[in-house]
């Protein structure tokens, strides 16, 4: 044979050996193991207006259930023997009842298990219907309307005291401390602005108050010089006002700048720590005074501090106002599925109803017939030196 043809023939038989070759050891290479199983997920829904302008304390209690799922999630959760991994599915209403609602059935639609939110009674209330008639468990860490709890649902919770609590303790306060005998009442025509405004007003009275004004603004109405003219020459010694810190801290600068020597009250939405921000110098000192629904006080308060330095340490901002308890709530709503060896709210709702005493950062947390939280507590606060100082604990 001819050496290139010799060349030719041994090169083809060294090819089709190494093939040979090749393909027995990949019949021999064992088969791939198959992927571990992923653990089931339970999607737990959260709303809060992450726009507009209150979208600080939106992200403040988006960060609060964030936090409460992270370390769930780190401890691991077991249902019904298997571990489960939360997933938070957010969504952002924008304190807009209309958008409140198609987010509501957003969360429907994707199937949660239940639901933290939503953060204004204004837009708490309208879902609360989509999510009763699915069955789906609501907690609101921040709605205080008493409308809210009293629709005749089985499904709505709140962990904070309402309005008739709140509105009807600052009330006697007016009165009873601050020694007011003429006061004025502005709210912001929302659900929340106007509980609230009507429970001090009637608290106020009843402590032998007289209300020489009632005035009405918007939830974004910039401008109160007109109503705040009005109210000047009536000579209050208390403006009460029914609304959040947005509208509240430009209120108190224009209040200001009219010379309104009156002392300013707000309900918990006008309680927040960037109130002095808001209002500026107008903040005065002693010159403002609040209720926050909820507080801790005593032993209590050890765990609540720890929280706010965790808070703190993890997103690099203080605690706003709400983010302890949809926190709370969040672990409530998971410990209640974790008791009844199920994610389905049919099967974990009476569990949640029948919760006693679940020690949360915001204190003891167990719910009435009705779904709100029993024996609520306030915290009463001033603001001095720019900082917001708490004056008591009221349960």
């Amino acid at each position: 044979m001819h050496v290139k043809h010799l060349t030719s023939a041994l090169t083809l038989v060294a090819a089709v050996l190494l093939t040979a070759c090749g393909q027995k050891e990949e019949a021999a290479a064992p088969a791939a193991a198959p992927a571990p199983a992923a653990d089931p997920v339970v999607k737990i829904g959260h709303v809060a207006p992450m726009s507009g302008a209150i979208a600080h304390l939106g992200k403040d209690n988006e960060f609060g259930a964030r936090m409460a799922i992270e370390e769930l999630n780190a401890a691991g959760v077991t249902i019904d023997g298997k571990k489960v991994k939360l997933e938070l599915v957010a969504e952002d209403d924008a304190a807009d009842p209309k958008q409140g609602t198609a987010v509501a059935q957003k969360l429907v639609d994707a199937k949660v298990a239940g639901v933290i939110g939503h953060l204004n009674s204004g837009t708490t209330i309208p879902a609360s219907k989509l999510y009763s008639d699915a069955g789906i468990a609501q907690i609101s860490p921040s709605a205080t309307n008493p409308k809210y709890t009293r629709q005749g649902f089985k499904t709505t919770f709140r962990v904070v005291a309402d309005d008739v609590h709140l509105g009807s303790t600052l009330g006697k306060y007016a009165v009873d401390t601050l020694k007011a005998k003429n006061v004025a009442v502005i709210d912001d025509r929302t659900a929340y602005g106007q509980g609230v405004a009507e429970e001090f007003t009637k608290a106020a009275e009843a402590a032998g108050a007289k209300i020489v004004a009632k005035e009405f603004t918007t939830d974004k109405a910039t401008d109160f010089n007109a109503i705040l003219t009005s109210i000047k020459g009536k000579k209050p010694d208390v403006v009460f006002f029914g609304g959040m810190d947005a509208v509240a801290g430009p209120m108190l600068k224009q209040m200001k700048s009219l010379g309104i020597k009156a002392k300013f009250m707000g309900g918990d939405g006008a309680c927040t720590a960037e109130m002095p921000k808001l209002a500026g110098d107008a903040i005065g000192e002693e010159q403002v005074f609040c209720a926050e629904a909820g507080g801790v006080e005593g032993e209590a308060k050890v765990g609540m501090d720890e929280f706010r330095a965790k808070f703190k340490a993890k997103f690099n901002e203080d605690v706003k106002l709400y983010a302890p308890y949809v926190y709370d709530a969040t672990k409530v709503l998971v410990a209640a599925m974790v008791k009844a060896n199920s994610a389905d709210p049919a099967k974990y709702l009476p569990v949640l109803a029948a919760t006693a005493d679940y020690k949360g950062v915001t204190g003891p947390i167990s719910f009435d017939e009705k779904g709100d939280i029993k024996n609520g507590a306030l915290t009463l606060y001033t603001y001095k030196g720019g900082q917001r100082v708490q004056l008591a604990v009221i349960r």
